[in-house]
């Protein structure tokens, strides 16, 4: 039992330490421009993060390509023990010649006082006859050094294209974040926006709904008025709700835009009115040239440059090529183990190697003539990147011309939505007016509001896709 106790003592002891020695929260508050979400997003978003790597691994890629050029170097060893060594049948080929030599010569045989024949008295049988030794190792170096490959030299030539195109792929990865996140951020400015209005309009329409309160109780309006302001204050409270709750979700989008956690705090430092969306009227010109500020016609030439380079290098598999090689090795043979490295039998050699394509069942014409097909294609893709770009610019100049002059209008009307509700209330407290002309202003107000806040958030995400069609983001 007292050992039962001590054992639980210290897997209590063991846990308490564990969570004393866990890490605190993380705390930290960011208050952000949107300059700032943006930087922030070129550091921790996964698309962006991952495309720095894709520049890195390229980098790698290119050094690969140069290191074919070096000499290649390679070791080698072996050691073989023959538990039973391979034996060659080898045929009796001395005795006859032996035999006539003596025959020729009249030596007789001492036994039996005979000239020996001249041919031998028995049949001649092959023999056994081993060529290794039981022990055999050997060690060696060899290499090989490009001297003339058309390969080679053509990935040599392409190795900075190769490396641009995804530099330029990420910039466009980082171009595509700026604009989202910058969507984002304006998106929860928008929200705030439109929270404080609905807060405005709630404390007037509280502060109408007390007054017509105390004048139903009073007997000088009916409980209808009271009724109807009623219904308009609680559809207010609940559109308040709401926008809070998508407020909190478009602080959350605006931070997985940003690559930051969800669970951390984030403020805005920026305001709607520090965002100035009249400056872009005067530069949004029409510009025939602007395919070029883009990055995605950038990486089109990118792509193109590498389809150039893959055409020479499939008109190059015609060509010869030519390698240096040598190899210098040691052999060691012995039925001795102790004594196989004694003696050693060295070799040594280098030598130049040619290999000239003669015929390839037509294959290097067919995949030269693939390679100009994808050369063309590329090209007609630049073409029509060159097209669609000035389309998007086009239409994104009247979206954003389009969204302003809609927001001037909605901030017209909120004026003269704000200016009728007045005048309606002043009519009804002075007894010329209705309560439902006051009700109906009340709505009024709320639509200017919420087209106005619509517009808003319209001119806005045309500005970033305007500022994004004419290649101003980098």
């Amino acid at each position: 039992m007292k050992h039962i106790i001590l054992i639980m003592s210290l897997i209590c002891a063991v846990t308490l330490n564990g969570f004393a020695q866990q890490a605190p929260p993380d705390s930290q508050k960011y208050n952000f421009t949107v300059a700032d979400c943006i930087n922030y997003a070129y550091e921790h978003q996964h698309d962006v993060k991952n495309a720095n790597l894709d520049v890195e691994s390229a980098g790698y890629h290119v050094k690969e390509i140069i290191g074919q050029g070096y000499p290649q170097i390679n070791g080698s060893a072996a050691f073989q023990d023959y538990l039973k060594s391979p034996e060659v049948l080898f045929p009796d080929f001395i005795s006859a010649p032996i035999y006539q030599i003596l025959n020729s010569q009249n030596v007789k045989n001492s036994a039996t006082n005979q000239v020996i024949p001249g041919e031998p008295p028995y049949t001649p049988s092959s023999q056994k006859v081993s060529l290794y030794q039981k022990y055999n190792s050997n060690v060696g170096l060899n290499f090989t050094q490009i001297i003339f490959d058309p390969s080679y030299l053509v990935g040599l030539q392409g190795r900075k294209t190769y490396k641009q195109l995804y530099e330029r792929s990420y910039t466009r990865t980082k171009i595509e974040a700026s604009v989202n996140v910058t969507k984002a951020y304006y998106q929860v400015l928008v929200s705030v926006e439109q929270l404080k209005l609905l807060e405005a309009n709630i404390n007037e329409l509280k502060q109408q709904l007390d007054e017509t309160s105390a004048r139903n109780k009073q007997g000088f309006v009916e409980k209808i008025d009271v009724d109807r302001l009623t219904v308009q204050y609680n559809s207010l409270i609940t559109t308040r709700e709401n926008t809070v709750r998508l407020l909190a979700l478009n602080y959350e989008l605006l931070k997985f835009q940003m690559g930051m956690p969800i669970e951390k705090q984030l403020t805005l430092k920026d305001k709607l009115e520090d965002v100035h969306i009249d400056a872009s009227v005067a530069e949004a010109v029409s510009d025939t040239t602007v395919y070029r500020d883009r990055i995605e016609y950038g990486l089109l030439e990118t792509q193109n440059k590498l389809q150039q380079y893959d055409l020479k290098l499939k008109k190059g598999q015609f060509l010869p090529k030519l390698t240096a090689n040598g190899t210098f090795s040691a052999t060691y043979q012995n039925n001795s183990f102790g004594d196989l490295y004694s003696p050693n039998y060295p070799l040594s050699y280098i030598g130049l190697s040619l290999s000239m394509p003669i015929f390839t069942g037509w294959q290097h014409l067919n995949q030269y003539k693939q390679s100009r097909v994808n050369l063309i294609k590329s090209q007609n893709d630049m073409y029509d990147m060159k097209n669609t770009i000035n389309l998007q610019v086009s239409m994104a100049r009247t979206s954003f011309i389009n969204g302003l002059q809609s927001l001037n209008d909605q901030k017209k009307n909120m004026a003269l939505a704000e200016e009728v509700l007045r005048v309606a209330k002043i009519k009804y407290e002075q007894g010329v007016g209705s309560s439902i002309e006051v009700t109906q202003a009340e709505t009024d107000v709320q639509q200017a509001d919420n087209s106005y806040i619509q517009g808003l958030y319209d001119a806005l995400v045309s500005k970033v896709d305007l500022d994004k069609a004419y290649g101003r983001i980098k």
